[in-house]
């Protein structure tokens, strides 16, 4: 790296920043609060019809039903905005997560800093699969391809140059170049580096960028959600049926009226739209967006952060997950244990990243001036590595910056008091690393260490022993290079081969001295330096995820670039016991013979991106519903072909984590296994939520229904209840319960469970439920209703008031039974949802305000009931619930019930 890279001083950076602002994109849909409020009004149906209806009653002199009704209307755009506003938060807060970060060189050093604070003239350090934050001109380049699709629609990827330039004046000004630099020198936010690695100097940011001066032509309309069609259609449905009952109902009142007038048809009228409005499931959506944003907010929580929000719903149908090792199933903080070289075993002390240890032969600590073969390993494992360690304290713990595996050996080198800063000379070519090749070369350019000015061109290299082996003829024994023999090959490999046994991961280096100064060097006749054996043990929590995920029925299989013998000693670790199968006999099979062999295999290694993506079309082909992990630019296709792709947020590439539906903070893998009980928590709470909403509406519907059909025959004031009071047991008892449904704990049995296939919303079992649970409380509304009138000959006003008391508890009590299709309510703690809890003795003090209250009373044409009215009610609501609990018992004896409620 050129001396002259220092890049901008901290205090250049904060004033650049205020002259420029921040470096982000102009959100043309951001939602303000006035905005949200006015939603509430400008797309509501219910508040329209209210508002019919308030206006109708003052009109006819019915001044205080038009007031209340006005007040129910503020009540509903309040309870609307909460909601919707909570949803933006949460949605708000998600974006903050996913935010980019990029490496730039500050005060000399380089630093991570968040792409919106890059501000003209930072110097950016990029390198594969990352995305460029800014537009910026390249100042030096290796090898450096760019997908510029996003930008251009082309999917070709375009090379790109560095231009001759005077960089000495660098961080003063602008670079003093031979020609104008065109779109072959320049970078542009948005588009991402497909190959190679540069410096560039940002020249523009936000919305002066190139995409910026684009990004109005940019639709950012969000597409309807699959989970939220499916809802929608339901409240479709629901449309159609309270208008129909709407209007039959409020017919029969016009037709048993004894005298038609005014007065009827108004009532009439007010009873039509409060039947329409408590019918009309409004909250549907917005209760949906809601419970997904909150959702994905406590998913991110979990460290599992929701790049896409349709996602959530395919989560719990998860049937296979296929997961990395490197970082996911073992913890990414690699160590070098063991040193092969020199025909000898080294050992060396220490754990992850602290520079504490020695390297050791035969438990005694060795002299590199008197070891040329490890001198040689430690500067290629150096020098030849793309990753940097920052100091953290005083007990020479470092700061990873990069791949755990370059990581660790630059921890290997500090621990020998060799770090990358002593290197003066300059990086002349790269062959950067990738999955295919397996292996990673640099051509370093120095002076000589015999202290003349003759130059060294020295090639470091560093890949897979069984890659690197291939290419090495000579191997440095006791300071010489001699000839490569079979017998130490031979021995070599044995070697490997017992570590791998032992789950170390083992790399081989090298190295080769060139003539003279040749970019295009050819990656042959290296000189063989030894293997180093490097220990990444499994997370402590990833056999208990494993356990968990295997009794709710998910298949897990782990994916590794590793050879067979480390991946299969991970696999004995961890529990996994299937079938090994690697890259070369995967290239052997047939599509026919891999489906066969993927069925019984649970370990893949010495896999390419290739290969997972020829794995993940093959299990989708036997219908299984996959999570796949990825970190790689290669691996883009294999996430994208998943149903639920799933980027690393430390390790992973910017390709990775924009192609992915999720991305995990932390890349390990028991939050995959956490993420999937929360889609299935999620999706199982919507189902809660629209059953009960949909039961208490038919409830309401029927007691209005049937109330008009047989008020004749038993003498009974119609409507059963006053609009105004349905319009309170809508927006009081149903809705606010309903919303804290949306936020129930996963059940403890919700990861018992095999996966459920596809499952809609509804289906017979629900249906019958909620047509059940609907039937009861209507019926018991009515025997409530008769038994004040008709049976103890209590005034119209109390058996409403009885009927109305009846229905509010009862339908209190389904909330708590809708908690759960199979689990009895007299046999559960209400206490699991403290929200839903609160919820109901907010509806019980609304329902005590109405009736006990005078002002109230009149508003809600209730009276104060006395005991005779309690112990209708309450034992009515008893005897449902011992119904409803008696009914689960029997279903749950249903294979096709239990399989329905999932």
């Amino acid at each position: 790296m050129p001396k002259n890279f220092t890049g901008l001083s901290s205090q250049e950076a904060k004033d650049l920043l205020k002259q420029y602002g921040l470096n982000e994109l102009e959100e043309r849909n951001k939602v303000t609060k006035l905005q949200i409020l006015l939603r509430q009004i400008k797309s509501n149906f219910m508040v329209y019809m209210l508002f019919i209806a308030a206006v109708t009653s003052l009109l006819v002199g019915k001044d205080i039903t038009g007031y209340t009704i006005f007040a129910v209307i503020i009540c509903v755009i309040a309870v609307g905005f909460v909601q919707e506003y909570k949803a933006e938060e949460a949605v708000g807060s998600l974006k903050k997560m996913l935010m980019p970060i990029s490496i730039v060189m500050r005060d000399g050093h380089k630093v991570e800093v968040p792409s919106e604070e890059l501000v003209p003239g930072d110097i950016l350090v990029l390198g594969n699969g990352e995305k460029i934050p800014a537009d910026a001109l390249i100042l030096q380049s290796r090898d450096l391809r760019v997908n510029e699709a996003a930008l251009t629609g082309e999917a070709k990827d375009v090379s790109k140059t560095a231009l001759e330039c005077d960089l000495k004046e660098l961080t003063n000004g602008e670079p003093n170049c031979e020609e104008e630099p065109d779109e072959k020198n320049t970078l542009f936010m948005g588009t991402y580096i497909v190959n190679g690695k540069c410096f560039a100097k940002v020249i523009h940011t936000g919305m002066n960028t190139k995409f910026g001066q684009i990004a109005h032509l940019i639709s950012s309309a969000e597409k309807e959600l699959p989970l939220q069609k499916k809802v929608n259609d339901i409240a479709k449905v629901m449309v159609v049926i309270s208008i129909v009952f709407s209007v039959l109902t409020a017919g029969l009142m016009v037709f048993n009226a004894p005298v038609i007038n005014n007065s009827v048809l108004v009532d009439a009228l007010i009873l039509m739209i409060a039947i329409s409005v408590s019918a009309f499931p409004e909250g549907f959506p917005v209760v949906l967006i809601t419970t997904l944003a909150l959702g994905a907010k406590r998913m991110s929580d979990k460290k599992v952060v929701v790049n896409r929000m349709s996602i959530i719903e395919t989560l719990g149908e998860t049937t296979v997950i296929c997961t990395d090792k490197t970082g996911t199933i073992t913890r990414g903080e690699m160590t070098v244990k063991f040193i092969f070289a020199d025909n000898t075993l080294y050992e060396v002390e220490g754990a992850g990243y602290i520079g504490h240890g020695k390297i050791t032969k035969e438990g005694k600590p060795i002299d590199l001036a008197n070891s040329k073969a490890i001198k040689l390993l430690l500067d290629s494992s150096v020098v030849c590595n793309d990753a940097q360690i920052e100091r953290t304290g005083d007990d020479h713990e470092f700061r990873a910056l990069g791949t755990p595996t370059e990581a660790a050996l630059l921890v290997l080198g500090a621990k020998a008091g060799i770090y990358k800063e002593d290197f003066t000379g300059e990086i002349g070519s790269e062959y950067p690393f990738n999955s295919e090749r397996k292996m990673m070369s640099v051509l370093y350019t120095t002076s000589s260490e015999n202290g003349n000015n003759n130059v060294e061109n020295i090639v470091y290299t560093k890949g897979a022993p069984e890659i690197l082996l291939e290419k090495c003829t000579k191997v440095l024994k006791d300071g010489k290079e001699v000839d490569f023999s079979p017998e130490l090959r031979a021995k070599l490999e044995e070697m490997q081969q017992e570590m791998a046994k032992h789950a170390y991961r083992t790399l081989a280096i090298g190295y080769k001295r060139l003539d003279s100064f040749d970019r295009d060097y050819k990656e042959e006749d290296f000189v063989f330096l030894g293997v180093v054996a490097l220990e990444d043990s499994p997370r402590e929590e990833v056999i208990g995820a494993i356990k968990i995920a295997e009794k709710a029925g998910i298949k897990i299989k782990m994916i590794t670039g590793d050879n067979k013998e480390t991946a299969a000693a991970i696999a004995r670790q961890i529990g996994l016991t299937g079938d090994i199968l690697v890259g070369k006999e995967i290239n052997e099979l047939s599509d026919e013979e891999l489906s066969i062999a993927i069925k019984k295999a649970q370990v893949f290694a010495r896999v390419t991106p290739e290969h997972k993506l020829r794995i993940v079309k093959l299990l989708k082909s036997h219908e299984e519903i996959v999570a796949m992990t990825g970190d790689g630019v290669n691996d883009a296709p294999a996430l994208k072909e998943a149903h639920i792709g799933i980027a690393m947020g430390k390790t992973g590439t910017d390709v990775s984590r924009a192609t992915a539906d999720l991305t995990l903070k932390d890349d390990n893998f028991s939050s995959i296994v956490e993420a999937v009980a929360e889609g299935r928590t999620i999706f199982n709470n919507i189902r809660k939520f629209v059953s009960y909403q949909l039961a208490a509406n038919i409830a309401e519907l029927l007691v209005l229904l049937a109330g008009v059909v047989m008020a004749p025959k038993l003498g009974w004031d119609t409507p059963l209840l006053l609009s105004i009071q349905i319009l309170f047991v809508n927006l009081v008892t149903d809705n606010i319960p309903a919303i804290m449904l949306g936020l129930n704990p996963a059940s403890t049995d919700i990861m018992l469970e095999t996966p459920r296939e596809n499952a809609g919303i509804l289906n017979e079992s629900v249906y019958l439920i909620i047509a059940v649970s609907g039937g009861i409380m209507a019926l018991f509304t009515l025997m409530a209703y008769y038994l004040d009138f008709n049976v103890f000959g209590q005034s119209v006003e109390f058996a409403r008031t009885t009927a109305l008391l009846a229905l509010i508890i009862m339908e209190i009590i389904a909330a708590f039974a809708f908690r759960s299709f199979r689990k009895l309510v007299l046999t559960r703690s209400p206490f699991v949802n403290m929200s839903l809890v609160w919820a109901s003795l907010i509806s019980v003090v609304a329902t005590l305000i109405i009736m006990y209250i005078k002002p109230a009373q009149v508003i809600f044409g209730t009276v104060a009931v006395g005991l005779t009215s309690w112990s209708i009610a309450l034992g009515i609501s008893l005897v449902m619930t011992v119904l409803l609990d008696v009914g689960k018992f029997f279903a749950n004896k249903s294979r096709r019930y239990v399989q329905d409620t999932r």
